[in-house]
């Protein structure tokens, strides 16, 4: 990972446990249910374990949308939002996967104005 990637990163780390984890650091599962839940704009409420796999996806087809995996095509009468596959995610190793799903996080927070 770049430097600058990387000290982007701790700062997104940073933000995202200050926020929903004071005192236990999140990781990268972490935030991206944040984000999954963050797209997913409805009132608080408890989850079922296959709505969480849900919102994990979310999360991770709002980060892969601007690479161009995915397209947003709407939201179904619950208000959950749906992801159309534009092209297959290439198989990558373990490393540069969550290289990318990094980078991703960053570039989404910075379009959110967090970091």
């Amino acid at each position: 990972m770049s430097e600058p990637l990387k000290e982007q990163w701790e700062q997104v780390v940073d933000k995202f446990t200050t926020r929903f984890s004071p005192g236990d650091t999140m990781d990268l599962d972490g935030i991206l249910f944040a984000i999954g839940l963050q797209e997913l704009q409805m009132p608080h409420q408890t989850l079922k374990k296959d709505h969480k796999v849900d919102v994990f996806h979310i999360g991770i087809c709002r980060l892969l949308e601007p690479y161009g995996y995915y397209k947003f095509v709407g939201r179904d009468e619950e208000g959950w939002p749906h992801f159309e596959v534009l092209e297959p995610l290439p198989n990558l190793p373990g490393g540069h996967q969550t290289r990318l799903m990094k980078e991703a996080v960053v570039h989404y927070c910075e379009a959110q104005g967090w970091i």
